[in-house]
């Protein structure tokens, strides 16, 4: 499978004191839903204006959907849709209007064909009602909607969206995360840049994490959050059970569960051990990492991205 987005050794420098990416390595597979996560302040923007070519790269490389960029933008971007730091329409303008004018067929294109498009896109959405209300009476949430839209005019083979639910309320969000996976089955190669963890961990299959302009991780979404090799156990007596586990608990949690080491111990067998000594077990379950506890461990933050 190749891949869509390449960057190799990526760096910008604002002056001599602010690095804003650190040689990044990134590598997007064609057909992902790529969540590309970090905290606000961490160089998520910045990288993705250096994708569409709209901040030159101080070193290091791009290529978008096998083409170098910003040398051959141009070309690629007709086939890249994209949604950055909010979207910019003429206020006093219509939503229908403000995507006419930015020409959904192409120069030259057919009026009916571009207003076919329009339409769809904004039932998309969920703007066809309002597609005929002034910009400037739409709430920040339609705003964003609106922005998607015209992300999505020319059926881009590659989605590129920062920050696309700001603004929007739970109902949105799960509507918008709801037409990302829709267009991704159809073909559509989604980059999501988000500082939401929870957003990227339901919608995306791969996620790279930035931390401070660097890459700390990149990888499958259920590789990162693979089991951790430990299991917890509720039990109503907790001290048989921790002399049966002979030093393999870990933890206690709140709620007196324990936190146990499977050391290769598959946890079906874990259970049968604890039953046949006499610990009655009310339950025994698998311990896997959140998204949040992946992005803590690897960058040390006190607090989690979102």
């Amino acid at each position: 499978m190749s891949n869509v987005i390449e960057t190799a050794g990526l760096t910008k420098r604002y002056g001599r004191d602010v690095l804003a990416v650190d040689g990044l390595d990134l590598a997007v597979p064609e057909g992902a839903r790529f969540g590309f996560l970090g905290p606000n302040g961490s160089g998520k923007t910045t990288t993705v204006r250096m994708l569409l070519g709209l901040v030159y790269a101080t070193s290091g490389t791009v290529r978008v959907l096998g083409e170098p960029i910003p040398k051959h933008g141009t070309r690629v971007l007709q086939h890249v849709g994209a949604l950055v730091e909010g979207p910019a329409f003429v206020p006093h303008l219509d939503g229908r209007r403000n995507l006419t004018l930015l020409d959904a067929a192409g120069p030259g294109g057919d009026k009916r064909t571009r207003t076919a498009r329009i339409d769809e896109v904004l039932a998309q959405v969920r703007l066809d009602d309002v597609g005929h209300r002034p910009v400037k009476a739409y709430s920040l949430g339609m705003k964003q909607r609106l922005g998607l839209a015209a992300a999505l005019l020319r059926r881009p083979r590659l989605l590129v969206l920062d920050e696309p639910t700001n603004g929007l309320d739970p109902a949105g969000i799960r509507e918008v995360r709801d037409l990302l996976g829709v267009l991704n089955e159809a073909g559509t190669t989604v980059f999501l840049s988000s500082h939401l963890l929870a957003e990227v961990e339901q919608l995306c299959t791969t996620a790279a994490i930035v931390h401070k302009g660097r890459l700390v991780a990149q990888d499958d979404v259920r590789t990162l959050l693979a089991p951790t090799g430990r299991v917890r156990v509720a039990t109503p007596d907790g001290a048989a059970a921790r002399g049966v586990l002979d030093g393999r608990v870990v933890g206690v949690e709140h709620d007196g569960r324990l936190v146990v080491r499977l050391d290769g111990q598959e946890p079906a067998a874990l259970n049968a051990m604890l039953v046949a000594a006499g610990v009655p077990v009310a339950e025994l379950v698998v311990e896997r990492p959140t998204l949040e506890d992946v992005f803590l461990r690897l960058t040390g933050e006190p607090h989690a991205a979102g």
